[in-house]
């Protein structure tokens, strides 16, 4: 049981990863459209989905090899996460047209990457001796 758990978690974490990549460079670069279909996206807000995105890949690396960084990787993910969140509300607050479904959607994924990042400090940091 102790060996599957690094696979599950990487497992859904690069499934995360994956599609967060799609989604962002989708909108980044607009591929198949997808930039007129999110409507008022803020630009910001899908770079630092798109950063995570990345993070979230390597991350799933780091479970499988137990790697003593992984928790870290996430923690900047989670700073790059609030730091667009904070810039959205300003973005909101200065009057700038955005989608309702962002504010919950990063919230989800804060909370989403806080999750992966207690994991990775309990499962590998905690234990890890080297």
């Amino acid at each position: 049981m102790k060996k599957i758990l690094p696979y599950l978690l990487a497992s859904v974490l690069v499934a995360f990863g994956l599609l967060t990549l799609f989604l962002s460079s989708s909108v980044i670069f607009d591929l198949f459209g997808v930039r007129a279909k999110e409507g008022n996206y803020v630009l910001l807000v899908v770079w630092a989905n798109f950063i995570s995105s990345i993070t979230y890949i390597i991350a799933a690396y780091g479970f499988i090899e137990s790697k003593k960084w992984t928790a870290p990787l996430l923690g900047i993910s989670t700073i790059v996460l609030i730091s667009a969140f904070v810039g959205l509300l300003f973005h909101i607050n200065t009057g700038g047209i955005y989608e309702t479904k962002t504010i919950g959607a990063m919230i989800f994924r804060i909370t989403v990457t806080l999750v992966f990042l207690a994991l990775a400090y309990f499962t590998i940091n905690k234990y890890k001796k080297n």
